[in-house]
């Protein structure tokens, strides 16, 4: 088996703090699998669990602005390219200091005033650079109340200020890329829109923790319970729609059905263009008190 020796990446998103790092040589699993279908299947893979997998066809990136290692990413091309795989982008606009995490209100005001624009243009001037086709996810999941994201929750027409801001600065410096928007999927993901013109394809996040599920909601939920509402939301924007982040957590039978319905329901999702395994463990709590699922696919069958 091939080892990979001159990129992987580690992303940290604990308390909102993210940083690319290289790591040292890592081998894919041997009983890892892509699930069965036709469906383009992506992966965000720092543990490199997929890393000589064929039948993956896009590589997720995470990007946070305030601390990023940019000639990284011509690495991540080679890597990408060497296997056949495009690139999915998502730069998170994490604020941060060594001593302190930055305010919602104070990253609103600088996207405003202008105080992120060089550092967006950065960026994206470096990803423009690649030879890769890519696509590029700015501030996700704005729609969760979690409390997750500094950048959620805000008034919609002050996100969609922000994400018109942003896009434009990125498209300046990178005019070939796609660019996502890509909410939850809640009920109130329309009033965050911003707008035909900046937005190529919708993004969604799906993800199946069984032990929640059971408790909480008193039955398992496939995969079409928890997609199908979101993809009747999207759809009604009229463009193509990707699941850019998915994991399922649950006995062998659960993982075993979301394993065969993620790639092989395309009649009934006819607009849904791929998805895409987080593939690491969850670095924020899960609600109720349920821990931090580990999505990676060598552990997500549970005892």
């Amino acid at each position: 088996m091939k080892r990979l020796s001159d990129f992987k990446r580690q992303t940290f998103r604990n308390l909102g703090v993210a940083a690319t790092l290289v790591l040292a040589t890592v081998s894919a699993p041997a009983a890892q699998t892509v699930p069965p279908g036709s469906l383009p299947f992506g992966v965000y893979d720092p543990n490199g669990d997929f890393t000589d997998l064929a039948g993956v066809s896009i590589e997720h990136l995470f990007l946070p602005w305030e601390d990023v290692l940019l000639p990284s990413l011509k690495e991540a091309e080679t890597y990408a390219k060497e296997r056949d795989r495009t690139l999915l982008v998502t730069i998170e606009p994490w604020t941060w200091s060594r001593d302190e995490r930055n305010s919602p209100s104070a990253l609103r005001n600088g996207i405003e005033f202008g105080a992120y624009d060089e550092k967006m243009a950065a960026i994206c001037t470096a990803l423009g650079s690649l030879d890769i086709p890519m696509t590029i996810r700015w501030a996700q999941e704005m729609d969760d109340d979690s409390g997750q994201f500094i950048w959620a929750g805000w008034e919609p027409e002050r996100y969609i200020s922000a994400y018109r801001r942003m896009n434009d600065v990125c498209r300046g410096s990178a005019p070939d890329a796609k660019y996502m928007w890509s909410p939850l999927g809640r009920e109130n993901m329309a009033d965050y829109y911003p707008g035909d013109d900046v937005v190529d394809v919708v993004g969604l996040s799906v993800f199946s923790y069984q032990p929640w599920e059971g408790e909480i909601l008193g039955q398992s939920l496939s995969f079409a319970e928890i997609f199908g509402p979101r993809y009747e939301r999207a759809v009604e924007f009229g463009k193509p729609v990707m699941v850019a982040e998915l994991g399922f957590v649950g006995d062998a039978e659960h993982v075993a059905r979301w394993n065969a319905d993620i790639r092989t329901m395309g009649d009934a999702y006819p607009e849904l263009a791929a998805v895409v395994y987080f593939g690491q463990q969850e670095v924020y709590p899960w609600p109720d008190g349920f821990g931090l699922p580990n999505w990676r696919q060598t552990a997500h069958i549970l005892e």
